[in-house]
Parts: structure tokens; C-alpha cells; sequence
């Protein structure tokens, strides 16, 4: 089993009951969920919107690989009514959106996945619901802990 946390968004639809079937989906699918944060309500990280966002994170344990667990979360994605993913950093509306954060103290760089999460120390939406759940865990390539990034 590895320890795994995973980044949930929407801001289409009612975003409380996308949230809520999405983790239903991974507690069937990933493995265990373990540990969830919050609902957090924040505005529009890289493109203009007049939607907000609801985001939280979720610590899964998986018996599925990076790749495995990637392929399941598109899934997810696709089945919860999500159409496109971001294309060359253009983001969009989104009726789901998850994120592979981090699996276990992996580094994978590859042309279809990288963990950790490139982006996540520069994300409050993820930061914060991240620190409620796992304040104390090491970034394997920044070395320093949740709570160390945020600043408190």
C-alpha cells in the first residue's frame, strides 16, 4: 500500500455533489480513503472565470501504481461529465478536476505524469486543504514539510 494524496476541483454544477461523487468514485476504485480536508471556496487559479472553485484533498492508500492510479482518476474525471483537460497550460471550467499530488516520496518525470505535482507549492487552493491533512509531510524534492511551504 502506498500513501497518496490527491487534489479535487470544481466550480461548474453543483460542486459540493462533484466533490462528493468523486470520492465516492476514488474510496472505490483508488483504495481507502484515509483522510479528507475540508471544502474550500477560492477563486480561479490561471485563467479568468467568473466561477469559484471548490477544492479539497484527499490522503488515499492504493495498491495501484502511478500510472495505474493516473489512468483511474482520467477515468473518474471523464465518467463525472469532465470533457477536456488543460492543453498547454490553458485551464478551463470544469465540472471535476483530480490531481495526483503525491505518491508516497516518489519523483516521476514523464511525458504523461509528474510527481510530484509540479505546480502545488505555488497553489493556496491546494496548499491549504493539503496543511489540514498532512501539515508535517516531506516534499521529496523540496525537502521541507507542508506546513514549511506555506509559511506557518
Amino acid at each position: 500500500m502506498t500513501k497518496v494524496y490527491l487534489g479535487l476541483g470544481t466550480n461548474l454544477g453543483d460542486m459540493e455533489s462533484n466533490l462528493r461523487n468523486a470520492l465516492l468514485e476514488i474510496q472505490e476504485r483508488v483504495g481507502s480513503v484515509t483522510s479528507q480536508s475540508a471544502f474550500y471556496l477560492t477563486e480561479p487559479w490561471g485563467f479568468d472565470s467568473t466561477n469559484k472553485f471548490l477544492n479539497m484533498v484527499v490522503e488515499v492508500q492504493t495498491t495501484l501504481t502511478p500510472f495505474q492510479l493516473l489512468s483511474v482518476t482520467q477515468s473518474i474525471e471523464k465518467e463525472l461529465g469532465r470533457l477536456t483537460k488543460s492543453e498547454d497550460g490553458v485551464y478551463s471550467d470544469r465540472l471535476i478536476d483530480i490531481d495526483i499530488l503525491f505518491y508516497g516520496q516518489d519523483v516521476i518525470t514523464d511525458a504523461t505524469l509528474t510527481i510530484p505535482h509540479p505546480l502545488l507549492h505555488k497553489r493556496d487552493f491546494v496548499l491549504e486543504p493539503l496543511k489540514e491533512i498532512a501539515a508535517n509531510f516531506v516534499h521529496p524534492i523540496m525537502k521541507c514539510s507542508i506546513a514549511d511551504i506555506t509559511g506557518n
